[in-house]
């Protein structure tokens, strides 16, 4: 085993104990993992939400400055950057939301599949890992939606940030003119992107209600 892999391998198992401690004093509060898994989906969504508001922002922007007739170009130039970076730092969120759902989910579940063995009527136990087997269904089908429609992100801050670093060593009419032709592209990328995003906040929706009903 290398260095660089028994480090990887000590610093999920310390990330690992931090979460269980984590959610072993929040149980100790009354609030457990089911709790947190829809605390922190409901999270996702409003995160996914402001993804939204981020990036037709941007698209405005950028629509903005390659329409660029008379002012002054370096400050749509500059509003463009920050519309950019704004994109950005709401598709980190997002990404991070997507990973703390997944950890709580694995250990929701594994809990739950421990408990399940511990019953002594059959039936009981029955019913227990059907409604385990559901819920991981359903849960399967909302990270699906979230990851699909974070992997859409990508392609767009891509091409936002490849036309920021053209026009910050080509700030000029000329070079505005020359990136007209990214704009419908761009376009296409975030309307499929909201699109997603969209029916990944309803199957989270539908999910968060079937938890509480629980």
């Amino acid at each position: 085993m290398t260095k660089i892999n028994a480090f990887i391998i000590a610093l999920l198992l310390t990330l690992t104990a931090c979460s269980s401690a984590y959610y072993s004093a929040m149980e100790k509060v009354g609030i457990h993992k089911r709790d947190i898994l829809i605390d922190r989906v409901e999270e996702a969504n409003d995160s996914q939400e402001e993804v939204k508001e981020e990036f037709a922002s941007a698209l405005a922007q950028f629509s903005s400055l390659i329409t660029f007739d008379g002012g002054e170009l370096e400050t749509h130039y500059q509003q463009s950057k920050a519309h950019y970076e704004s994109s950005e730092q709401a598709a980190k969120d997002v990404s991070d939301r997507i990973d703390a759902i997944e950890n709580v989910a694995e250990a929701l579940f594994d809990e739950w599949q421990d408990e399940i063995e511990q019953y002594s009527n059959a039936s009981l136990k029955r019913q227990s890992q059907s409604k385990l087997r559901q819920t991981q269904r359903n849960y399967r089908k909302v990270i699906i939606a979230m990851q699909s429609a974070e992997k859409k992100m990508a392609p767009v801050l891509t091409a936002l940030k490849d036309n920021m670093l053209y026009l910050k060593h080509n700030l000029n009419a000329q070079a505005v003119g020359a990136l007209k032709g990214e704009y419908q592209s761009i376009k296409r990328d975030i309307d499929v992107l909201i699109k997603e995003m969209n029916n990944s906040i309803d199957d989270s929706q539908a999910f968060i209600n079937t938890l509480k009903a629980q």
